[in-house]
């Protein structure tokens, strides 16, 4: 069997929830949309249930997903519903929506419910990003036409962050004021941390804390000692070796140039596993005990590192691209990207639960 591999570490799971938790101070759900960002959303869930006040997902189809794995807690779609199939889904699942836009409120004002059942909803305010959200002027309305509404339940205030992970911009500060200026007056629980918010921002902390890269370990604030443990270890091992003589290249488009007679080993993980193709020359490996660094071009299914600082390593050694001796935030800033998209992309690695 091809040696790629996604080891998901469930205990540092547990304990970056718990960590979170404890420095939002309050209720919190555990963002688990697109697959858990590439960790396994049911697995996930089923090792977080009975810690976690609520899971939040992107969209009602991985919320459904969920239900019918047996998950029972309360989860959030943070996307709303885009049509009455989804609403009716959402209903009889026993969702909690996210009411971002006009559509959406007119869909909620026109569905008939049954005698005695709530539907509860979170009302996202625009307080900056300029994404999604109602507007300051209209957000009170917005909420007024809700609690009018014969099926709607509780109504949480919400709004996201769009530079919480930048501590010198002023961004956050104007998002919390305008946030509590638009919701002041109107009863209901508040929600606005995001990981960088219940990390760093002690008044983005309210009612409801909605973390997600931070609980898979990767810190959005990687100049902060957050105490967060990686998840996934991304691993292959060295499947060839050479030795190559100066002056020779490596790989498509001769990109890496070696300067000096190099061993090279051929590793099985490509980017049709989720491993960067922008990685660049120099980006860190540990191999066989030793940090190294990958050369050439990554390849669909292949990457080339340097195994002349690990002189003992050979066919079968272990590969860590990225996890608790590099860090996925590091892989990320050399390719260019962001943690949430490298881990998000890992796909037709094998993901092994422990």
């Amino acid at each position: 069997m091809r040696p790629a591999r996604a080891r998901i570490d469930l205990d540092a799971l547990r304990h970056n929830y718990a960590l979170t938790r404890q420095r939002h101070g309050s209720r919190t759900l555990a963002v688990i949309k697109a697959n858990a960002y590439g960790h396994g959303a049911i697995e996930c869930a089923r090792a977080l249930e009975e810690i976690a006040e609520g899971f939040a997902v992107a969209i009602v189809e991985e919320a459904v997903q969920l239900r019918e794995s047996g998950i029972r807690a309360p989860i959030l779609v943070l996307e709303g519903v885009f049509d009455a199939e989804d609403l009716a889904l959402a209903t009889r699942h026993g969702l909690w929506l996210v009411v971002h836009q006009e559509a959406q409120l007119r869909m909620l004002e026109e569905e008939h419910h049954p005698d005695g059942l709530k539907l509860d909803v979170w009302l996202k305010l625009n307080s900056g990003m300029n994404r999604a959200g109602f507007e300051p002027s209209s957000y009170r309305g917005a909420w007024e036409r809700l609690r009018a509404c014969r099926g709607i339940g509780e109504i949480v205030l919400m709004t996201h962050l769009a530079q919480a992970d930048e501590p010198d911009s002023a961004a956050t500060t104007r998002q919390i004021a305008l946030f509590d200026t638009a919701t002041s007056g109107i009863p209901g629980a508040r929600s606005i941390a995001n990981s960088a918010g219940v990390l760093s921002w002690t008044a983005a902390r309210r009612d409801w804390g909605r973390p997600g890269i931070a609980l898979y370990g990767a810190d959005p604030m990687p100049d902060e000692a957050n105490a967060l443990r990686p998840v996934m270890t991304l691993e292959s091992e060295i499947v060839g070796v050479r030795e190559i003589a100066a002056g020779a290249a490596i790989g498509y488009g001769a990109r890496f140039i070696a300067e000096r007679p190099t061993r090279v080993g051929l590793v099985a993980m490509g980017y049709a596993d989720g491993y960067p193709r922008s990685a660049p020359d120099g980006t860190p490996v540990f191999v066989h005990g030793v940090r190294t660094r990958l050369i050439g071009k990554v390849s669909m299914d292949m990457l080339t590192v340097d195994l002349t600082a690990a002189p003992t390593a050979g066919i079968g050694s272990p590969v860590e691209l990225w996890g608790t001796n590099v860090s996925v935030n590091e892989v990320a800033q050399g390719a260019g990207t962001i943690a949430y998209e490298l881990l998000c992309n890992v796909k037709r690695v094998r993901l092994v639960y422990q």
